[in-house]
């Protein structure tokens, strides 16, 4: 491919932009780094198309704000959330928002390449939506009501002692029917069950 893609890199965190800079272009892509989600606002009409890389905890504005004034603007690049560790209850409202994936620092090479892998296929499957619609119900169908309650609590942002309190069941309890969820529905991260249980309207 001649043109390369281009990633769009928002964060207050030198060493971050830096390293996922680094990394990014010893992959090949393109990269532009932001400072500040309120710098990358001002010029996105005339940034080049890609995917963005956007931090939740930044000043002025967070990671959240800046995505909802994308999505009031009309800007359809993908958007992949990097969250501190303990954000996770952030992560799902930026997923449930349409962010495609989110990533904890310090991230892994291969886990940074793979959300940017899955927000470059979202860009053109506007019309895919319906059918994943349908498939993820079909999937949730496989699971126990038990099962469909922890997924439920978990598209939610709650945590699993939360979950557990609400349903009456034992944390340990929670963390048995996360694995069995996990593996019927073929996902290895709690991203990817996410992006089913919202394609199938969880979570609300």
């Amino acid at each position: 491919m001649a043109d390369k893609r281009t990633i769009h890199i928002v964060d207050d965190e030198d060493a971050i932009r830096k390293s996922a800079s680094f990394m990014l272009k010893t992959s090949g892509f393109e990269v532009a780094a932001w400072a500040s989600g309120v710098e990358f606002l001002r010029n996105v009409k005339n940034a080049r198309p890609g995917c963005i890389l956007l931090d939740v905890r930044m000043p002025e504005m967070d990671g959240l704000e800046v995505q909802q004034m994308l999505i009031e603007r009309g800007v359809a690049m993908p958007v992949v959330i990097l969250t501190g560790h303990g954000d996770v209850s952030i992560a799902v409202r930026a997923m449930k928002a349409g962010a495609i994936d989110f990533i904890e620092k310090p991230f892994e090479k291969a886990v940074l390449l793979s959300a940017i892998e899955s927000a470059f296929e979202r860009l053109n499957d506007a019309e895919e939506r319906v059918s994943r619609a349908a498939d993820a119900n079909l999937h949730i169908a496989g699971l126990t009501a038990r099962e469909q309650d922890v997924l439920n609590g978990l598209a939610q942002g709650l945590p699993n002692k939360t979950i557990a309190y609400d349903l009456g069941i034992s944390a340990r309890t929670v963390e048995v029917h996360r694995a069995n969820l996990m593996t019927k529905l073929n996902v290895r991260s709690l991203s990817e069950a996410l992006r089913i249980a919202f394609a199938a309207g969880m979570g609300g």
